[in-house]
């Protein structure tokens, strides 16, 4: 559920804003569906890293990769894949992280609400 969630409105969202986007997604649905603290990471991970691999090869392909190329040489790697594979994963880990941060504000105030 929540990678479906994340999935969608990370896709709809990043049409109108930045692509930071997928941080406010990623907390607000880990914060308020995110069962334990490995779903809240995972799910939002492989969601972006999904997610951003599909619509960077849905762009890249029409023009046969000259972007993507021209970027990967600038980072002085050799081929198009690994700027695609470097940029996935750093947006997987921010999903990710801010998934488990938003998980863990839920538990935090709900602890402290309980406490009070």
């Amino acid at each position: 559920m929540v990678f479906i969630v994340i999935l969608i409105l990370s896709f709809i969202l990043q049409s109108f804003f930045p692509w930071w986007a997928v941080i406010v997604v990623s907390f607000a649905t880990c914060g308020i569906i995110g069962k334990t603290d490995k779903i809240s990471f995972w799910q939002p991970f492989f969601a972006i890293l999904i997610l951003w691999t599909g619509m960077a090869l849905y762009k890249s392909f029409p023009n046969n990769h000259i972007l993507a190329n021209r970027v990967a040489e600038m980072f002085g790697l050799k081929v198009w894949p690994a700027i695609l594979a470097v940029s996935t994963l750093i947006g997987g880990l921010v999903a990710g992280i801010s998934g488990l941060c938003g998980y863990h504000f839920r538990k935090a105030t709900i602890k402290s609400k309980a406490k009070a």
